[in-house]
């Protein structure tokens, strides 16, 4: 261990950079928080939308047939600069030093994520693959760089996902309350955490899509003009169709038992394209597509409790861009109406910066040498120290 890795790691609080972008391919979260064994203060926090034109070809790169070798390696370094220069522009907005900041934590972009495996040789082999090169996030910020948390976890016969089971369970674990922190990005994944919880007692696992599939259609319908529905006021309009919901529900990811990790190459334009055609036969309205598939994961994550969390939750704590569908709100309150619905905002972080504080969290544990996956979640045989580490 270097001697400046040493030196963080041995600071009481250490000031840390979570960096994330997802699986709606929209843009780079930033989050600036400080971190001490008991807690987390979030001090900044902001999103770098990605010009349409670099979305579009992050999203070429993840469509096996439009993927190009000489792409992905130019744009994982075109995104690692992305990368720290939203960094260093969230410092300059928040009038934050960027020498103050002891570490950086970056999930990356996910192109492709295979936890099921391919066959070689005589062995399945998992893979995954994020890019957003973490040598020039530390070049060019001077911050030493944890980042590529998921090959770990793989390696060790995990699935590499869920990754946020961790940061869930420093920030809201309670001893007299189970809690199920439901995070609803373009792919919804839940943390069971029970009461008294250990970390060897959560439950975590995609539940199924989040917004992806309601984003695509809304792409669909409108020829590319909007790109979601704003507080889900075209679902509001709409009534749900039964039957194509309980088609959608028949989905073989949703029957799987868990550990399980999901994306865009189940839930992505393949799938969408063709509910859109479906919808169209039916002669739906375009406000009834958008409230079934709305219904769809509100029902998705409702059953994925249901099936496969050992007792309904006393609290679901919501984050993630869904947390903003006021009508994805109401049907999951309607169909989980034994729990509180709160949302991270009534713990100090906003909806927005949840992922991207994890990022962080686990970079902190990382520097510290601590365990930060969960096998239970993950499939992994054991726990391990995730990510990799760019000192500087």
């Amino acid at each position: 261990m270097s001697s400046r890795i040493r030196e963080i790691a041995a600071k009481k609080k250490m000031r840390v950079a979570g960096l994330m972008s997802g699986t709606s391919v929209d843009g780079v979260d930033v989050a600036v928080v400080d971190i001490t064994k008991q807690k987390v203060h979030l001090l900044a926090f902001d999103v770098f939308p990605y010009p349409p034109a670099l979305r579009r070809e992050i999203l070429r790169l993840c469509r096996p047939e439009s993927a190009r070798l000489d792409n992905i390696c130019h744009y994982n370094f075109v995104l690692g600069e992305v990368f720290a220069d939203a960094i260093i522009k969230l410092c300059r907005k928040s009038s934050i030093s960027l020498s103050s900041i002891d570490l950086v934590g970056s999930h990356g972009q996910t192109i492709y994520h295979n936890p099921r495996g391919r066959r070689y040789s005589r062995t399945t082999i998992r893979s995954t693959l994020q890019i957003g090169e973490p040598s020039v996030i530390a070049h060019r910020t001077g911050i030493t760089t944890v980042a590529d948390f998921r090959p770990r976890d793989i390696a060790a016969g995990g699935e590499g996902a869920p990754l946020v089971p961790y940061a869930d369970y420093f920030l809201f674990g309670h001893n007299r309350l189970s809690r199920a922190v439901q995070n609803i990005g373009g792919i919804a994944n839940v943390t069971f955490l029970p009461r008294c919880c250990k970390q060897d007692d959560i439950i975590a696992f995609d539940t199924g899509p989040g917004n992806m599939v309601i984003d695509s259609i809304i792409r669909l319908i409108s020829g590319g003009k909007q790109r979601l529905d704003l507080a889900g006021k075209m679902a509001a309009q709409g009534t749900v169709d039964k039957s194509l919901l309980n088609e959608m529900l028949r989905h073989p990811f949703l029957r799987r038992r868990p550990p399980k990790s999901t994306g865009r190459e189940e839930f992505g334009d393949f799938f969408a394209n063709r509910i859109y055609q479906q919808a169209a036969q039916k002669g739906l309205s375009d406000f009834c597509l958008v409230a079934t598939l709305t219904a769809f994961t509100a029902n998705s994550i409702a059953r994925a409790y249901h099936q496969f969390l050992p007792t309904m939750p006393d609290e679901v704590i919501l984050c993630g861009g869904g947390s903003h569908n006021d009508t994805l709100v109401e049907m999951l309150r309607s169909e989980l109406p034994n729990a509180k619905m709160l949302s991270t905002e009534d713990f100090g972080i906003s909806v927005d910066a949840k992922e991207a504080v994890s990022f962080a969290i686990l970079a902190w544990a990382t520097i510290n040498g601590l365990t930060n996956n969960v096998p239970g979640a993950t499939g992994a045989d054991r726990p391990v120290i995730l990510g990799k580490i760019i000192p500087v």
